[in-house]
């Protein structure tokens, strides 16, 4: 369908005048056809208001009814609002009379020509190195761990996660990059991937704006480079933020330089921008944002040519790789990264060679002994660990790796831990890491003896996935189950009226008596509104049809049923978890709740098999560690003692998270929602019904490279050969 659209625009700022003024040349925009929020609005207010969930596109006029029948079936509004017009003019009309008339030409001048005068002023001061005591630098911002703010955005979204935002064995090193899988459908698979970087200080940018974002742009390349790219195949585009500028020259030069700097800098490295955004507004009163000019550059890369920032083992030399000719350091290093010779790289950035080298000992408590660089280290300068020793012209050697969880350079040195420590306790009470909880818990093992089959057999067995508003991982469920050997059926559930409902529920109902699995995936029903999660996927799997076929299917034909995140909240508020079939639940059963931390969690996590008795875990042993990805924000299994003892003693605890040593734990670093005996998923008595917060969807040999760990626990593996 995407084919059909030939220009599209988010409503963003500007609301309507702009998102779809935008769109062409010659545009008549009904305004009565706009649908609203809220009452009341006048034609100004239509045509200006903005409305981010929305987006306006152009089809040809034989395929707007197909477009918006495609539209109406993935449970989405679509209507005509506009048509395209020869005559370059713009207009809009409401309540069946022209409001506004206004020439392309006119529009493309903004109006009217404009003049400003422009006084490059004087640098307004200079930039202040970190410490060189790594304790001081570890206690200021720009050294301080971002991670309880990067946790609240889902870092492995659509199972294409290359990187996680944060490597090595403890999770603790921040990438300088993001590194993700272009985007493919169920069936299908890549290692094609990109990687996005960044470069911008505001203190560089606050003393000198042209050479701040000169550094930026050379400082956003310098980490695709790093993670190993080819900067020759990189793109850029720049945010610019500036304080509001009236008519005052002096202001007016603190874009105009910043914008040369980073011109010269495209120029020198033959790099492009494709485009940008310009937000000129950065003033409130009498307080004004810093020059802020952030330059993003992306660049294509295959999975297994991505390189991460944690140091990997002890023993390895380390150089610097900085010159004044950075395109052709940029070229020398990226042809090691090629040979399969960097380990780990990481760009000094404006933190300085010494944070850099403290961010990478993190991950993999990996340490480091050396000098200081002789060379000037400017923000573009790379650290690497080598597999073994060069000649390259552009390398300086600085040190080597240790096995100790220390660093040394020159004759001072630090511990490891008592750094992150440091860095970690900055931020903590703005974006915290850590919530109320602690020590270790245990529940039984239970190993399966004997394991029963279904009595119909199914060489590929069909698999129902119902979509609700708000489900955001079906393709990853239906290319695992597909990639197992099952045959996976994606179902979008409408509800944009009542019929809608009602003729979901039928074809679900019926889809599941063709089917021998349901598996609801994970994602956000209904916004996560308080204390509602899954709320509309319970009441759906409720109508009597539906709530008919699931029992048919686990009663009398030995189905399975999976449940993941979203999903496994809906197993639960159903009953399935940990009864096995739909009843009216009470304050009496589990639950899941608000993470104890108060926020979304999305990170990597380790689980132990705890009991293999499911079918879904046919195909691991009890007490086996996986890790998998998690992101919610109510995950937290909550349940009367008495229940989780019986769960317990029946061998129903499926899996629960674990610390770096094995133990089940109620730590927020490995169990981030304090869930009741760290129990991360559940099963209905007999096992066929397992429901998990973890995503076990998301896994691929591409996934995830920079964190080690076992990652498939063949649960959808073993869904299909139970049906064998």
């Amino acid at each position: 369908m995407t084919r059909l659209i030939k220009r599209c625009n988010d409503f963003g700022a500007g609301g309507v005048c702009v998102a779809i003024g935008e769109l062409a040349d010659g545009l008549t925009i009904d305004l009565d056809a706009v649908r609203k929020k809220y009452e009341g609005l006048d034609g100004t207010e239509l045509a200006i208001s903005e409305s981010q969930e929305r987006m306006a596109v152009v089809v040809s006029a034989d395929d707007a009814d197909r477009f918006i029948e495609e539209a109406g079936r993935e449970n989405l509004e679509a209507y005509r609002v506009a048509v395209v017009t020869e005559e370059p003019r713009m207009v809009l009309s409401w309540r069946g009379r022209v409001i506004a008339d206004i020439s392309r030409e006119f529009l493309n001048t903004n109006g009217a020509g404009k003049h400003a005068d422009v006084l490059v002023g004087e640098k307004t001061g200079s930039v202040h190195p970190l410490s060189s005591d790594l304790y001081e630098a570890a206690a200021s911002l720009k050294a301080a761990s971002r991670r309880g703010l990067v946790e609240r955005f889902d870092s492995t979204i659509g199972a294409g996660t290359i990187l996680m935002p944060y490597g090595g064995r403890t999770q603790r090193t921040p990438e300088d990059v993001m590194a993700a899988l272009i985007p493919v459908l169920p069936g299908c698979h890549t290692d094609d991937g990109s990687v996005m970087s960044w470069g911008f200080d505001p203190d560089r940018m606050m003393a000198d704006p042209y050479r701040g974002a000169y550094d930026a742009v050379y400082e956003s390349v310098a980490k695709l480079v790093a993670a190993g790219a080819d900067y020759k195949q990189a793109y850029l585009t720049c945010q610019e933020f500036f304080e509001k500028l009236g008519e005052d020259p002096q202001r007016w030069g603190k874009p105009f330089t910043a914008l040369l700097g980073a011109l010269d800098a495209q120029m020198e490295l033959k790099v492009a921008s494709i485009g940008g955004k310009d937000s000129m507004s950065g003033s409130f009163m009498d307080m004004d944002v810093p020059p802020t000019l952030i330059s993003f550059a992306i660049a294509p890369v295959r999975a297994g040519a991505v390189i991460s920032s944690a140091f990997k083992a002890a023993g390895h030399p380390v150089y610097i790789f900085s010159a004044d000719d950075k395109a052709a350091m940029f070229e020398a290093f990226h042809k090691l990264a090629e040979e399969g010779k960097v380990l780990a790289a990481r760009v000094t950035g404006s933190a300085g060679f010494e944070t850099a080298v403290m961010n990478m000992t993190f991950g993999n408590e990996i340490g480091f002994a050396g000098n200081t660089p002789s060379c000037n280290c400017g923000v573009a300068s790379i650290i690497a660990e080598l597999s073994e020793d060069t000649d390259c012209s552009y390398a300086q050697k600085i040190g080597e790796t240790l096995q100790d969880a220390v660093i040394v350079i020159d004759s001072d040195s630090w511990d490891i831990r008592e750094l992150l420590k440091i860095s970690e306790s900055v931020l903590e009470e703005v974006y915290p890491t850590k919530a109320e909880g602690s020590g270790s818990t245990q529940v039984r093992l239970h190993s399966a003896d004997v394991r029963r089959a279904p009595e119909v057999k199914h060489a590929r067995p069909k698999v129902a996935i119902p979509v609700f508003p708000g489900t955001n991982c079906e393709y990853d469920t239906a290319r695992a189950f597909m990639d197992a050997g099952a045959e996976p059926e994606i179902l979008v559930v409408r509800n944009l009226s009542s019929s809608d409902v009602e003729k979901s529920a039928e074809s679900f109902a019926e889809l599941v008596r063709q089917s021998q699995i349901i598996a609801i995936p994970g994602g956000f029903s209904g916004g996560d509104e308080p204390d509602g999660s899954a709320k509309f996927i319970t009441a759906f799997f409720r109508n009597p049809a539906i709530k008919e076929s699931v029992t048919e299917l686990l009663d009398k034909r030995d189905g399975l049923m999976l449940g993941i995140c979203n999903g496994f909240q809906a197993l639960i508020k159903l009953g399935l978890v940990p009864y096995g079939k739909i009843i009216d639940t009470d304050a009496d059963c589990a639950t899941l709740t608000y993470n104890t931390i108060g926020r979304h969690q999305s990170m990597l996590v380790r689980t132990r098999i705890v009991s293999n008795k499911s079918p879904w875990l046919a195909g691991v042993n009890t007490g086996d560690i996986y890790t998998v990805p998690v992101s919610h924000g109510e995950g937290r299994f909550i349940a009367p003692e008495d229940l989780i003892a019986k769960l317990d003693e029946a061998g129903q605890i499926a899996t629960q998270y674990v610390d770096m040593a094995g133990r089940p734990t109620m730590e927020t670093a490995y169990n981030p929602n304090a869930s009741f005996r760290a129990i991360e998923g559940i099963t209905s008595p007999d096992g066929r019904v397992f429901g998990k917060m973890g995503h076990a969807e998301r896994k691929g040999s591409s996934l995830y490279l920079n964190v080690p760990g076992q990652y498939d626990m063949k649960l959808f593996e073993s869904a299909v050969r139970y049906f064998r």
